[in-house]
């Protein structure tokens, strides 16, 4: 039987708190951090101030291959990989510090996420059960969220090929789009990140 210590518990707290700040689901808090049902509730409302939504978490896959979705989700899976290639940290620090970064850049275009934490989250899920990859576009050669096992050869990714209704998108996601497509939709991650990787 593992003994509790009271770091130990402060850590988890820390780690309940910053998950609820980006706005996690209970049943992720459940998943992924070491304090009872009652307490993470508690904690929720404590930060929230009201109780935590009920409802099952996203299950398909579908929801990231619509155009925009598809933009913002490889955004976030971009910088996810670049993160766990070069952090030593655990795998849930690596996905509150992606998705940070993912708002981050979202706000420098003066944009509003489309991504939300349990669907990035839900995301990296269904990459490590093979259900997602990244294909490479043939034109713009930049990585995007397909399904898996699709055929990679001769892929055009939704910024190179948007369908016809994406000019008709409200002022606020023609913004997020122009303006992330806007430096040619390279999915890199500055190596100098503030504060740095650790």
């Amino acid at each position: 039987m593992t003994r509790k210590t009271v770091l130990g518990e402060v850590r988890e707290v820390q780690l309940a708190i910053e998950l609820i700040g980006l706005g996690a689901r209970l049943q992720f808090l459940e998943a992924e951090v070491g304090l009872s049902r009652e307490r993470l509730i508690r904690l929720y409302k404590e930060i929230k101030g009201v109780s935590p939504p009920k409802g099952l978490l996203p299950f398909s896959t579908d929801w990231y291959m619509t155009w925009l979705a598809n933009i913002h989700s490889s955004m976030f899976y971009n910088i996810y990989q670049f993160m766990k290639i070069h952090s030593d940290e655990e795998k849930v620090w690596i996905l509150i510090k992606s998705y940070k970064l993912y708002l981050q850049q979202i706000a420098a275009q003066d944009s509003e996420p489309i991504l939300d934490f349990t669907r990035a989250y839900t995301m990296v899920r269904f990459f490590d059960s093979d259900m997602l990859q990244l294909s490479t576009c043939s034109r713009c050669a930049g990585q995007f969220v397909a399904h898996a096992h699709d055929h990679k050869s001769g892929y055009v990714c939704v910024l190179c090929r948007p369908p016809s209704r994406a000019g008709k998108a409200r002022g606020a996601k023609r913004g997020a789009v122009a303006g992330i497509a806007g430096d040619g939709m390279v999915f890199g991650v500055e190596p100098a990140l503030e504060g740095g990787l650790h």
